[in-house]
């Protein structure tokens, strides 16, 4: 397995577990439990989650997965934009841990920007940083200009994570933010790693992928897990998906599969917006 530090002292594997839309029907909880907990064997122990995730029940559902493996995770949640003021962030962390079922969370983030101040949100995470309630901070889905006001603020350059939408169709950030993160020790955790399925059912990554005796899946979670100080964090709500993502995490793709992709897959030539879902 491939890690990434955050920080000078942590670091996480590359390739961890993501939940959005996990916990939200009944008839799937017990496989999505089991998927959890076999990530968590296989040594996938980043899990990400959020409150937005169901209303609080995807927390719940990888609450359930911890109990007696809270010390082998990794755990990561977001906090809503309206709720990311100085009072109520400290509320929606609270909130979290007792749906997660833990007394820290190990990477907390902003989930998008909203109305709220970045110098007022970092105030917040400082605050429960103190008070032991979360380990690290950092953000999602923020572009190079907000990095920058963040960095800025008092506390700013402690984040530790910028969490955006990466993968194969979505490679905008390469232009500036990705190299502005790089520069700056801030590692970029990437969702929809496979554009939520899409690139699974992608022809000519699929020949590719045949051609070298990969599945999509593997081949595109290959690709992102190639990029330095990048994190993968693809949703899989069954066991044999895990089994199948993880064994991306020792796929090396030499140089002629990277030129290929860079062809079927352009990088950026401008700057573009950031994309999100």
């Amino acid at each position: 397995m491939k890690f990434v530090n955050i920080s000078a002292d942590e670091k996480v594997p590359a390739l961890g577990l993501g939940t959005w839309r996990m916990g939200e029907r009944r008839a799937l909880h017990d496989e999505e439990i089991a998927s959890l907990q076999r990530g968590i064997e296989l040594g996938m122990t980043l899990i990400d989650t959020a409150e937005m995730y169901g209303e609080g029940a995807t927390e719940t559902l990888v609450g359930e997965a911890l109990v007696g493996r809270r010390d082998k995770v990794f755990l990561v949640s977001k906090v809503y934009p309206h709720n990311a003021s100085a009072h109520g962030t400290l509320q929606a962390c609270e909130r979290s841990l007792a749906r997660l079922g833990t007394d820290r969370i190990d990477l907390y983030l902003l989930h998008w920007r909203g109305d709220v101040p970045l110098a007022e949100t970092v105030q917040a995470f400082e605050r429960l940083q103190r008070d032991g309630k979360i380990r690290h901070w950092g953000v999602s889905n923020l572009d190079r200009a907000d990095m920058e006001e963040l960095y800025a603020a008092p506390g700013g350059k402690r984040v530790a994570v910028n969490q955006v939408l990466y993968n194969l169709t979505r490679r905008g950030i390469e232009w500036d933010l990705l190299p502005w993160c790089a520069k700056r020790n801030i590692a970029v955790m990437a969702y929809s790693p496979v554009e939520q399925a899409a690139l699974l059912r992608e022809p000519r990554l699929r020949a590719l992928a045949a051609r070298i005796g990969l599945t999509p899946a593997q081949l595109a979670l290959a690709w992102v897990l190639s990029r330095d100080k990048v994190i993968a964090i693809p949703k899989a709500g069954q066991v044999v998906h895990v089994d199948e993502d993880f064994a991306a995490a020792a796929c090396t793709l030499d140089a002629s599969v990277l030129a290929e992709l860079d062809k079927l897959f352009p990088p950026p030539h401008r700057a573009r917006p950031l994309e999100m879902l």
